[in-house]
């Protein structure tokens, strides 16, 4: 197909061989499969501020570095300097994690390079090199749902463990190949310890991972692993193979007790509202004929 234009600088410096076709169009990114020598990887082409339909919430910003003192000024007043380098930082935020947890073992596409707008990176397939499924689409038995979940809190332990905290997870943005989960979409991902919402995102991601599991398998629904997870967090006691239960009962030494209880109470609440309003807006579609 003819290469689209702001995969062309790619091409000329050598790094894109080949467009093969689109592969997702999104509000945030267009993905196209691509061919670099004689391996297939994807390529995300950020799309232009103006026209993403994400918006960059300050929930998901705070937290992350900005060396240049000038550039941190900037965007923090909100000049026209400083809105354009708030710009840069957003978009490198996902090739920024994706080195990061890619380095620390996480199931996440290995990146290839960064440039101009456009992450290139590792192209998950099946078996049989078909691209590999969502997660959303996939109808498991319980074994599988059980099997899933556990992989995907590993993972997530993992993330944390490397200072990073999805912020968005949910079976949308979860890929399955020949072996298991692979977590994708990540540009939001924030800083565990720098950023005072991770803990309610923390949670956000696990509660949505297990009412997604837990339709196949309800016994999952009586887990607590966020809860479990963020108090060994904050108490110090959480490596990348630390080992949980599910099971999460309060202690008088639990760092910020009062706070983490009213973190997961609200960001349940919001889950709760999440689920009743896409419940509500499935129901107002008109059926199939």
């Amino acid at each position: 197909m003819k290469i689209p234009a702001r995969l062309k600088p790619l091409a000329e410096d050598g790094l894109i061989d080949e467009v093969l076709r689109p592969l997702k169009s999104g509000k945030e990114a267009d993905v196209f499969v691509v061919r670099c020598g004689a391996e297939k990887r994807c390529a995300k082409v950020f799309k232009e501020a103006n026209v993403r339909g994400f918006r960059q919430a300050a929930q998901y910003r705070e937290g992350r570095s900005v060396r240049n003192t000038r550039r941190a000024r900037a965007m923090n007043k909100r000049t026209r300097y400083g809105q354009k380098e708030q710009e840069k930082e957003w978009l490198n935020a996902e090739a920024d994690a994706l080195y990061r947890l890619s380095a620390a073992g996480v199931r996440v596409p290995r990146p290839h390079g960064f440039v101009d707008g456009v992450l290139l990176m590792e192209l998950i397939v099946d078996a049989e090199g078909n691209v590999a499924p969502r997660l959303d689409g996939m109808t498991l038995s319980a074994e599988q749902a059980r099997e899933y979940h556990g992989r995907i809190i590993a993972e997530i332990v993992r993330m944390l463990a490397a200072g990073l905290i999805h912020g968005d997870l949910s079976e949308f943005n979860v890929l399955v190949d020949d072996t298991g989960p692979v977590i994708i979409d990540l540009p939001q991902a924030v800083n565990a310890a720098a950023n005072n919402s991770a803990a309610m995102l923390l949670v956000r991601d696990v509660d949505r991972m297990k009412h997604f599991f837990g339709r196949f398998s309800p016994e999952l629904l009586k887990t607590e692993y966020g809860k479990e997870m963020w108090s060994r967090y904050a108490s110090g006691n959480l490596d990348a193979d630390t080992p949980l239960t599910g099971h999460y009962h309060p202690s008088a030494h639990d760092v910020n007790l009062g706070e983490l209880m009213a973190i997961i109470d609200a960001a349940r609440e919001e889950e709760r509202e999440r689920q009743e309003r896409m419940q509500e807006e499935s129901s107002d579609e008109p059926g199939d004929y």
